[in-house]
């Protein structure tokens, strides 16, 4: 072309720039489009003469390309808003699927792990096919998890589109979206003819059997295959042009016996994903939920024309946090959304038939039901048979549709095609009716026309309905088709057998059924569809023995599981939640101890994912034992903030903790275990778990029994912060296995290691490695009575890094040698902002060197010198508090600092700027608190401190309160001033009071 001059350098230039040859012959087409008819002749003339490959590019492939984009840009642009989609722009990178996500229905799951994903990498949507990093290469195989109503088939939609506009992936010659539910609609298929079938456009198939274009193939909607997939038993083929039985051909091409050059992307359900062996997926996605603010927009775009009304909905669904949780499906949350709306609306307009606000699933589903019935209904009714009519009909089309969706449900079918419509008696003209385009949504393609319920909550609540209806006549098991079983007579009878096959199905699909079921029992659900779908009062009969039935469920051992939970969950929709009432305000008094029988621990476990109680933190201290605990474990998985605190634990229950801390689904964030009886061995079984856990931050082992073997397992504790281990034994020994660990952490931002009697040699080691420790922030860690010289090392750690902000070093008994050495390493220190050196008997000799390092060091914010021997000739040299110090907050409690002491302090203050808190100064008399009173009176800003000031336990009389008082009366932000213990007496105290409110009306004066 450039020899031919019908391009220029530049031009040449770009089309070059492009990653593969069909985009190169994209664009030099492109560019040679608008020169005229001689470029035209020109590049014909050269296809006929050049290579076969590049001739099938341009004359083949090229249009080829080009019509299967036009065709995707009319078909997946119709109806798509990308506005609200950016939510899955970002999709969460995971390991394989997790227990949970394996065995529990999607509604359990969400429960059960409130709505948040555990920790997880996030890729763009457009990084969805690209390597990792440089030294990695393209996933063949990815698949996208998520619930129902999450919005897989919207993403799907979302990148067909995007891709096919030229936005994203441009590498990707052929993108082919396929559903499984079309696949449904074949018994076999060759590669080439599901090619063909599906894009009639492609003429030439076995340019991408062949891998002569890179292609993408999508497979979405796993769950809805009708067939499971086996790779065990797959029958090997390799021939494109072979027809095979569909679920053979779709194992074959993930296998990658077929295809073998193109990417697969399936989309699935959680529990359908696992059918592909983990060995097989190159990389796992999941779509996250809504967060508050998406939630809040999903809502707004519901109630354009009623902001209030979207505000009031939003309203009501934070304030029941099991709602809230499941609100973050997408799905659900229109329903719920549109339910809630329907009855603010329509408590307005009829208060008199309404109930309270909705709050369980039954009753969501309810109002849901009532708003689509009452869409049938006429404008103006004028006859009562036309009234009658509606209703009949409303009854006919959710009777068959509800044994549609009962079977289905037992089939785990979800979606159905006309044939299922005819062979369960539905009529296809009435699905046209308003009623089902509420309840279903229909598919029309070229060769076949879909059907699946809105929602898979909405298939349930229908089958629940069905055979709530069905019970009540029915003399054979209804969970036999055939209708060919042992007879079973009576409601009652039915829903037991319902009950029971929910609790002994692996699959636990069958646990929302049961709960709707459950819910139709409630008197608030009977009087919403009474004259509807319900018999009026009907539920009275059955109500108290079904809930005797699944009480009794609850009482059999402590091993509770998701099934006990449901359970639970049946009896709040019956509400009936007597047990879980009392449970939790239990919990509010922290009184459980003593009373967690098989049927509390139930409620228990319910309370600890639904309850506002456990929301910020679960307080399980002082009420578990060995059994209760293990009962709990697949509960206590998902609590992010966990305190088991003074349980007695022993060794044997860390082993149940690590066995918890060691699997995928844990959440645990924050774990406490102080106050037990936690051994070495408990230490080892706990820091195994470590090795393998990926959610805790905090971990707090106080006043347990760790000695030095124990700390030598637990390096890998120190990586979590804060890491607390005060109060155990680990000695000399085990300071020195923690030193070595610290030498290679850099995650470490607080340590606490007080009365493990390290001693001098211990400590040492540990600040030695300090030095090369840099991402310390908080050390609390010498407390031991050891001599100075660990100290030494201590000020070199303080000299080499900046990284500590807080230090704590109480009860060391360190003197007056030791803070001179500590005092000046602060000399040199850029970082400390918090120095505790309380009850460390320093004495008077110890204040000059105090006072030395505070003149240099310009970081330190707050020092506590409280219940010291400082005494008047410690701070008597005290003037660096006059210079312009960082420092804010000086304690001096119990020093025995008295009115020549004050005297001196009182010198410096007023010409400091910076103080803001004095704390109950010392043992001053009338004259220290004139001497303060004239400090405050020159130097206002110094009035500051005057905001919560501690002056109790003095002997400033009658006449230094009132300098005291007259000192403060410019102060307008003073808060509380404690004046206890001053022999002022009561006409004083009030005195003081009225002059001190006088310009601080809100102040509260102790007297």
């Amino acid at each position: 072309m450039r020899r031919l001059d019908l391009l220029t350098a530049e031009e040449a230039g770009r089309a070059q720039e492009a990653s593969s040859l069909p985009e190169q012959v994209r664009a030099v087409v492109d560019l040679l489009a608008g020169k005229g008819s001689y470029a035209s002749q020109s590049l014909q003339t050269f296809i006929e003469t050049t290579n076969s490959q590049l001739y099938l590019h341009i004359t083949v492939y090229e249009p080829m390309v080009q019509k299967h984009l036009e065709s995707l840009q009319s078909y997946y642009g119709n109806g798509l808003e990308t506005g609200p989609l950016q939510r899955l722009t970002n999709l969460l990178l995971v390991e394989g699927l997790t227990d949970v996500q394996q065995k529990e229905h999607d509604i359990l799951q969400i429960e059960a792990t409130k709505g948040l994903q555990n920790v997880s990498k996030s890729i763009p949507l457009e990084k969805l096919f690209l390597p990792l990093s440089k030294v990695s290469i393209p996933p063949r195989i990815s698949v996208t998890i998520g619930v129902a109503g999450i919005g897989k088939s919207t993403l799907v939609k979302l990148f067909v589109y995007t891709w096919a506009k030229g936005e994203i992936n441009r590498d990707i010659i052929f993108v082919l979206p396929l559903t499984f539910r079309e696949l449904n609609t074949y018994e076999k298929l060759s590669v080439e003819k599901l090619i063909c079938s599906a894009f009639p456009h492609i003429t030439e198939p076995n340019c991408i059997s062949a891998g002569a274009a890179r292609t993408l193939l999508i497979l979405d909607g796993l769950d809805e295959f009708k067939t499971p997939l086996d790779f065990s038993n797959t029958v090997v083929c390799t021939d494109p042009k072979k027809e095979i039985q569909v679920d053979n051909l779709i194992t074959n091409i993930i296998r990658g016996n077929l295809l073998q050059e193109a990417s697969v992307w399936v989309t699935s359900r959680p529990a359908a994903a696992s059918q592909i062996p983990g060995g097989l997926v190159d990389r796992m996605t999941e779509i996250r939920g809504f967060g508050a603010a998406e939630m809040k927009d999903f809502l707004d775009q519901m109630f354009l024309d009623n902001k209030d009304l979207s505000g009031q909905v939003l309203h009501h669904i934070r304030a029941n946090r099991s709602l809230h949780v499941m609100c973050t499906i997408p799905g659900f949350c229109w329903i719920c959304g549109s339910s809630i709306g329907y009855y603010l609306k329509h408590s307005t307009d009829h208060p008199q038939e309404t109930t309270g606000v909705p709050r369980t699933l039954s009753e969501i589903y309810s109002y849901y039901f009532k708003m689509a019935l009452s869409s049938d209904w006429p404008e103006k009714p004028r006859e009562t048979l036309r009234i009658e009519q509606a209703v009949n009909n409303s009854k006919k089309i959710v009777g068959s549709l509800g044994r549609l969706a009962f079977y289905g449900l037992l089939k785990k079918r979800y979606v159905f095609y006309e044939q299922d419509m005819k062979a369960y008696g539905i009529d296809l003209s009435l699905l046209q009716s308003s009623l089902c385009s509420r309840l279903l949504l229909k598919e029309e393609m070229q060769s076949f026309t879909a059907y699946c319920f809105c929602h898979l909550t909405l298939q349930e609540f229908l089958a629940a309905l069905y055979y709530y209806t069905a019970a009540k006549r029915a003399i054979f098991d209804l969970f036999t088709e055939s209708g060919m079983s042992w007879p079973k007579l009576g409601f009652l009878n039915h829903f037991k057998n319902a009950v029971q096959r929910s609790l002994q199905a692996e699959d636990r699909q069958l646990d929302i059924f049961v709960r709707f079921l459950s819910g139709l029992l409630s008197p608030q659900v009977n009087k919403l569809l009474s004259g509807w779908l319900l018999v009026k009062d009907e539920h009275n009969s059955f109500r108290s023995q079904a809930i005797g039935f699944l009480q009794g469920c609850l009482n059999t051992d402590y091993t509770i599981s998701s099934r006990a939970v449901n359970t639970m969950h049946c009896l709040h929709e019956i509400q009936h939640m007597e047990v879980a009432k009392m449970v939790e305000e239990a919990m509010k008094n922290e009184s459980l101890a003593g009373m967690l029988t098989p049927v509390n621990c139930s409620a228990l476990a319910y309370l600890l994912q639904v309850s506002d109680v456990c929301m910020e933190e679960t307080n399980l201290s002082n009420c578990l034992t060995y059994n209760i605990c293990k009962s709990l474990l697949s509960q206590l998985l998902f609590c992010h903030n966990l305190r088991l605190d003074n349980n007695q634990f022993k060794d044997n229950v860390m082993e149940l903790l690590g066995s918890m801390l060691s699997v995928k689904d844990c959440h645990i964030q924050k774990l406490s275990l102080a106050e037990n009886q936690i051994s070495n061995k408990g230490a080892k079984a706990l820091a195994r778990s470590l090795l393998v856990n990926r959610s805790l931050t905090a971990l707090d082992l106080r006043n347990n029994s760790i000695g030095p073997a124990g700390a030598k397992a637990l390096p890998l504790a120190l990586l979590l912060s804060p890491c607390s281990l005060q109060h155990n034994a680990i000695k000399e020994e085990g300071a020195t296995f923690l030193a070595e660990a610290l030498l290679t952490n850099h995650r470490l931002t607080t340590l606490h290691l007080q009365k493990n009697a390290v001693g001098a040699h211990g400590a040492s080691r540990i600040a030695e490695a300090l030095k090369q420790n840099c991402s310390l922030k908080e050390c609390d860690t010498f407390q031991s009575k050891h001599d100075p010289t660990a100290y030494l090392q201590c000020q070199d750690w303080f000299i080499f890094t900046s990284s500590p902000i807080c230090l704590s070093l109480q009860s060391n008994s360190i003197s007056s040698a030791g803070v001179t050495a500590l005092t000046e390493a602060l000399c040199s220190n850029k970082g400390l902002i918090n120095l505790n050196l309380r009850e460390n008997s320093i004495s008077k000799e110890g204040g000059p060197a105090i006072a030395h390092a505070l003149r240099t060091n310009s970081t330190l914010r707050k020092l506590d010198l409280a219940a010291n021997l400082l005494y008047d000739e410690g701070v008597s040299r005290w003037t660096w508090l006059g210079l312009k110090l960082a420092l804010a907050c000086v304690s001096l409690q119990e020093n025995a600092i008295g009115d020549k002491g004050m005297a001196a302090l009182s010198a410096a203050l007023k010409f400091n700027t910076t103080l803001a808190h004095l704390l109950q100064v010392a043992s001053i008399g009338m004259a220290g608190a004139q001497a303060l009173a004239e400090a405050l009176t020159v130097n206002k800003i110094s009035c500051s401190l005057g905001q919560t000031p501690e002056l109790g336990e003095n002997s400033l009389g009658m006449d230094g309160a009132i300098c005291i008082a007259t000192a403060l009366k410019g102060n307008h932000g003073l808060t509380y001033i404690n004046l206890q213990g001053n022999r002022i007496g009561q006409s004083g105290a009030k005195m003081i009071s009225d002059a001190i409110r006088t310009n601080s009306p809100s102040c509260v004066v102790d007297v």
